[in-house]
């Protein structure tokens, strides 16, 4: 790939379009044990041959007025004077924002080459260079084509994927110019509602070892930070099948015991090895009361399931997903139990980097509104994260443009993704086999 392939025009700090609030906002513990660092996405667009598509000014007012409402992600990371504990400081100090070229890049060239990866990820979204880097930052990249690339880093620390999709809901909905009554619903900043509870009254109930660093005794290698990455996707009648084969599992945790099963037979494990599917559960509807619908920060817990491979490989998939909905159907008393646990815990020890290559860490995005972000030139013709943080890392969400469809987004070690793809497809076609 060539080294130089996207020219950058200009970079410039958007701020608010109006005053906004001041001071600053306290971090929760979820917050705090989020990975340290950015998401970075791309969004694809074709050209729809309007003179004004994807204007930089345009796409700059929008976002101006996007920042009003989300004002946290115009400020900086800071801490607490007392305490030290990381915070957002609300300086309305404004979003980076990049226009760039590519003589070398047309739509379908790209839509054809990309998989996330490193490359990828410094063609089409600013560096995310300390020290008091902004929290949001963004790249409109236009091709030879006349299409453009969307990208953008958003720090995990303010909010996870369900608030950046709520974020880029609002800011779509300004860019088409949408009347008020029909705009996302405001967000909640009062990150309180999942603090610690009184020391006297904190409960731990569960073991969370998601929250732990795993045992250096570990039988095989740690994943490492060089992987190959694929999006492969399935159809709606794929998808259809295998549910059908995991009764009363979402399509979420069908599509995760069928990638876990798929990585282990490429792995080859031993069979008494022992491998873990790590997700994510979304805490807001769960907690009791609920969260508020805007809630913005990160409101997302790790869970996990532990098995042999043997166990994994030998069984149905129905049987895999059904121990990961086990995992993944607890409540407000895990949640609350993890909050107060996280409370005795100092948050740089907690575990961020990558797992065992026997283990898998598969995230959903499938439901979100990430792939429909429609600015006022059409949905995007594609959608996804740009950068995998390492081997062994899953996201399953929907295709952009095919209703339906699902994406299966992964890294794994370059040794073992050409043999993945090989099962997956075998295990695809079984799911044809009536």
């Amino acid at each position: 790939m060539a080294a130089k392939v996207v020219e950058v025009l200009t970079s410039e700090m958007v701020v608010p379009a109006e005053e906004t609030p001041a001071g600053s906002i306290w971090l929760s513990n979820l917050d705090l044990a989020a990975r340290r660092g950015y998401t970075p996405t791309v969004y694809f667009f074709r050209s729809n041959g309007e003179p004004g598509f994807f204007a930089a000014d345009a796409v700059k007012a929008s976002l101006s007025r996007a920042l009003v409402a989300f004002y946290p992600l115009a400020g900086r990371l800071g801490a607490d004077a007392a305490t030290g504990r990381l915070q957002i400081d609300c300086t309305a100090e404004g979003a980076v924002f990049v226009t760039a070229r590519s003589a070398h890049y047309s739509l379908d060239d790209l839509m054809r080459e990309f998989v996330p990866c490193r490359e990828m990820r410094d063609l089409f979204v600013p560096p995310t260079n300390p020290p008091a880097c902004a929290l949001l930052l963004v790249q409109v990249t236009r091709l030879r084509c006349g299409g453009v690339v969307l990208g953008q880093a958003m720090h995990h620390s303010v909010c996870d994927a369900r608030g950046a999709a709520h974020f880029f809901e609002t800011w779509a909905s300004m860019s088409r110019g949408d009347p008020a009554d029909a705009a996302p619903v405001p967000p909640c900043f009062d990150y309180g509602l999942l603090a610690a509870r009184p020391a006297a009254a904190r409960a731990v109930l569960y073991n969370h070892p998601e929250y732990k660093p795993e045992p250096e005794t570990t039988p095989l290698d740690a994943a490492g930070s060089e992987y190959a990455s694929a999006i492969i996707n399935m159809t709606k009648a794929q998808v259809s099948a295998l549910k059908a084969r995991c009764p009363g599992a979402s399509t979420f945790r069908a599509v995760a015991a069928l990638a876990w099963r798929c990585a282990c037979r490429a792995r080859s494990l031993p069979p008494d090895a022992e491998t873990r599917l790590y997700s994510m559960i979304d805490m807001r509807a769960r907690l009791a009361p609920p969260l508020p619908p805007g809630y913005f920060g990160n409101a997302v817990v790790r869970t996990s399931v532990s098995a042999t491979a043997g166990e994994v490989v030998s069984n149905p998939v129905g049987h895999t997903a059904r121990r990961a909905l086990a995992v993944t159907s607890q409540g407000d008393d895990y949640a609350r139990s993890l909050v107060d646990y996280l409370e005795g815990v100092d948050a740089m020890d907690l575990p961020r980097s990558g797992i065992s290559r026997a283990h898998l860490r598969a995230i959903s995005w499938v439901g979100m509104s990430l792939y429909k972000a429609d600015f006022g030139w059409g949905a995007p013709a594609f959608m996804g994260p740009a950068l995998m943080y390492y081997s062994g890392f899953v996201y399953v969400m929907n295709a952009a443009g095919k209703d339906g469809d699902l994406a299966l987004v992964l890294s794994l070690e370059l040794d073992s993704m050409p043999e993945f793809r090989k099962v997956f497809a075998e295990e695809l076609a079984s799911l044809e086999v009536v």
